[in-house]
């Protein structure tokens, strides 16, 4: 049984989109092309299912959990692409939570290009150290003082 919702509701099949990802649900999948093309921070390219398979390999090996705010997104559209805005939060693998809320704000940004009901093209715009973890950068942009 397909419980997507028509295609028609593009925003409707992103926030389903999001519930099967922070469930862990491999229905999120059915939502590619067979040859998308994903794109992400530190990651780089994955282009078709199977890249983004192993993208998603990769991604549970850094979280413990994710979750998005669902019902906080808010929606852009033009033509086939929908931009999305949100809040995510969570843990790392080994515990650790974030955002942090000091620096770490859990703010991210997706673009979707549609083809059809299914998403031919995802950036995902966000900062991967979700934990402010990352001195080198912070005492550059946040000095001392």
């Amino acid at each position: 049984m397909n419980d997507r919702p028509a295609p028609a509701n593009r925003r409707e099949l992103i926030r389903q989109f999001f519930r099967y990802a922070d469930a862990g649900d491999t229905r999120a999948l059915e939502f590619y092309t067979e040859d998308v093309d994903l794109t992400y921070p530190k990651f780089g390219k994955a282009i078709g299912k199977d890249a983004v398979r192993t993208f998603i390999t990769h991604m549970s090996g850094v979280f413990g959990r994710l979750e998005h705010d669902i019902d906080g997104l808010s929606f852009i559209e033009d033509g086939d692409k929908i931009v999305v805005e949100g809040r995510e939060r969570g843990e790392m693998a080994d515990g650790t939570p974030f955002p942090d809320g000091r620096i770490s704000q859990g703010l991210f940004c997706n673009v979707y290009e549609f083809e059809g009901d299914l998403f031919r093209a995802v950036r995902i715009y966000v900062d991967p150290d979700f934990t402010s973890s990352d001195a080198a950068m912070l005492s550059t942009l946040r000095p001392a003082g």
